[in-house]
Parts: structure tokens; C-alpha cells; sequence
């Protein structure tokens, strides 16, 4: 088959930004005919052939370049608005916390491979180099952080945070057991600290909580999302939570801002402790800054599905809620909680429903 003329594909490669809506009628090329649509930007690139095989790799290359272009221009307003804040990167972040993750659990540190001249890998830090390069990235993201709030950055901030990453580790090492407690399939706690959501998601909340009480501006709450797309588990950075916490399975768990739960709780997947409701300012904007989320006491247990929600929302130490349960009120201390009782039909299935 003979592939059109060189000036016929020099004019579908042609841009003409001012052309106006062409009637359908017939043109005819190579012995077929087909219709002109109506130009527009994108159908200006577009071949009036039935199939782009009537050209050859180079013009079907060249009309792709083209019709690129012109998809590219059509997003020059969005391209050319407002100014780059140039917050700190996701991927960056990503690195931070796995390397920080290394140097608070050692089991998770390879063991050095020798070379043939007994030195180390590359790929096998000490726990000494692995804090340096922790204290390169942080120091890096904080600056990014402020940089992008507008705000002067605070060393003495990182500084803080920095003397409090140990405690901080001691608590994570209670959590982990406190999971290894609390689940008969747990096999030991290297699973849990490799494998647990639960626990992934309270490691980056303990450092974001810290850093959030510090004044560090957007990187505790690029942490709490950061641990909310890898668990779904979102907890915000705000929100007091004592030690031995234990999140069981965990997808769907929201924990809110001014959320506060005692030591020794489990709470198990689907679980929100959220607001009532939102109170407004007399210009009708959102207020701000006081208490909406409900308190746990200590031994608490709140099951799958239950949502409990309201500030002045009291569950009272060693209460249980039972999965699926709506609460607004508080409990006292020592009660068990539960829905109404549903009435359950057991049917056999040659009789249908």
C-alpha cells in the first residue's frame, strides 16, 4: 500500500492554534475516503486515516512528538501559577523512618558480609553509621519544613527531638511485647515488628507526636500520612496515647487530634474516635484547638467496627466496647458496652431465604 504524499503528512504534523470547526465532508486519500471531524487542538494531530499504519515509524513519531505538545500547552496556565514551596520529600521521609526503624529495632539489621579483604559492605551499616545517616536526612527534612511554612528554622527543636529518641525507643520495645501479649498467633516479636501494622503505625506516630509538641511545622503530619498509606491506620500526630498500646489487624482505625487513650488499651480494626461534632467561631469559620475526641482510660478494649466520638466521651478504665457499637456517651469504669441484640435466622439452603 502506498503511504500518502510528503506534503500530505507534513500537513497533519501542522499546528494552527486559530482554526475553526471544519464541516464533515469527504476526503479522499491513497483510494479511501473518510471524513474531516471538526479541528480542534488535539484533533489537529490527529491523521485522517483510518489507522496510523499508513505511515511510516518516523511520522507516526513525529505526529506523537506533535500531539504531546499540544496536550503539554493546554496545561500552561496550571504549569505557570503560584510559587514552589518546596516541602520535604515524601521519598526522603520514606528512607528516614526505615533507617530510623533499623536503629531503634537491631533485629532488623543485616549482619556484615565479609569482603576478600574482611571489610564490610556497603550495604550493611553499623547502628553508629546508620544514626549519622538518620541525623543527615532529619536534619535535611526539618530544614524543608520550615523553609516551606515560612518559618525560621529552630535547631534547638531538632536537638530536643534528638535526646528524646531514646525513651521513645523504650516505649516502642514495650508495644512490641505488649502485641506479643496480647496475640496467641503472634510467634515472637521479630514477627510482629516486621510484619505488625499496629506497630509500624505507632512507631511513626511516637516520633511525629514528639516533634508535633515541639513546634516542628508539616513534617509531623507528612509522618502520620506517611504511616496512614502503608497501615491504614491514621492517627493524628496530636493525639496523647499511652504506653503498651495494642492496635490488633488495624485497617480503617482513625484516632483524631485531640484523642487521648491510656496505657495498657487495644483497640482492633475499623475502631474511629472522632468528633461529634464541629463547633464554629461567630464568623461562622471552623473553631479551632479545643477538645473533640474521646478519652480511653487505661484497659480499655474497643472491638472491630465501634465508633465512639464527642470530646466530653468518657470510657472509664477497664470498660469494653463491643464491635460495631455507637457511642456518644461516656461509660463508667468497668462496664461492657454493646448494641442492641439482633435477631439471627438460621436457614437451610435448599429452603432459600
Amino acid at each position: 500500500m502506498l503511504g500518502p504524499s510528503t506534503a500530505q503528512r507534513s500537513s497533519f504534523c501542522s499546528v494552527e492554534t486559530n482554526q475553526t470547526a471544519v464541516q464533515d465532508e469527504p476526503t479522499n486519500h491513497a483510494g479511501r475516503t473518510t471524513h474531516v471531524r471538526p479541528a480542534s487542538l488535539l484533533s489537529t494531530f490527529e491523521p485522517n486515516f483510518a489507522s496510523l499504519t499508513d505511515f511510516t515509524p518516523d511520522d507516526r513519531t513525529v505526529m506523537q512528538d506533535g500531539r504531546i505538545s499540544a496536550l503539554a500547552a493546554s496545561l500552561a496556565p496550571l504549569a505557570l501559577r503560584g510559587e514552589p514551596a518546596s516541602p520535604p520529600s515524601d521519598e526522603q521521609l520514606a528512607v528516614a523512618m526505615a533507617t530510623l526503624r533499623r536503629l531503634v529495632f537491631p533485629a532488623l539489621r543485616s549482619h556484615a558480609v565479609a569482603l576478600a579483604d574482611n571489610s564490610p559492605t556497603d550495604d550493611t551499616p553499623s547502628g553508629l553509621e546508620l544514626a549519622r545517616r538518620f541525623a543527615e536526612l532529619f536534619d535535611d527534612l526539618a530544614r524543608d519544613a520550615y523553609r516551606a511554612s515560612k518559618l525560621r528554622f529552630d535547631p534547638s527543636a531538632v536537638e530536643r527531638f534528638f535526646s528524646l529518641i531514646p525513651s521513645i525507643a523504650a516505649r516502642l520495645e514495650s508495644d512490641v511485647r505488649a502485641a506479643y501479649r496480647g496475640d496467641p498467633a503472634a510467634q515472637n516479636e521479630l514477627e510482629i515488628i516486621i510484619c505488625y501494622p499496629g506497630v509500624r503505625a505507632l512507631f511513626v506516630h511516637r516520633f511525629a507526636h514528639a516533634l508535633d509538641a515541639l513546634g516542628v511545622p508539616l513534617l509531623p503530619r507528612m509522618m502520620s500520612e506517611f504511616a496512614h498509606r502503608e497501615t491504614g491506620i491514621d492517627i493524628h500526630p496530636a493525639a496523647r496515647i499511652g504506653d503498651e498500646l495494642f492496635i490488633d489487624h488495624g485497617t480503617g482505625v482513625v484516632i483524631g487530634q485531640t484523642a487521648v487513650i491510656g496505657d495498657r488499651c487495644r483497640i482492633y480494626q475499623g475502631v474511629t474516635l472522632g468528633a461529634k461534632n464541629f463547633e464554629r467561631e461567630p464568623d461562622g469559620s471552623l473553631r479551632r484547638g479545643y477538645r473533640r475526641h474521646p478519652t480511653l482510660e487505661d484497659d480499655v478494649t474497643v472491638y472491630a467496627g465501634a465508633t465512639i466520638l464527642g470530646g466530653d466521651t468518657v470510657i472509664g478504665r477497664g470498660s469494653v466496647v463491643a464491635g460495631g457499637v455507637f457511642l456518644t456517651k461516656s461509660v463508667p469504669a468497668g462496664h461492657l458496652v454493646t448494641g442492641p441484640k439482633l435477631q439471627l435466622r438460621v436457614l437451610s439452603i435448599e429452603d432459600g431465604i
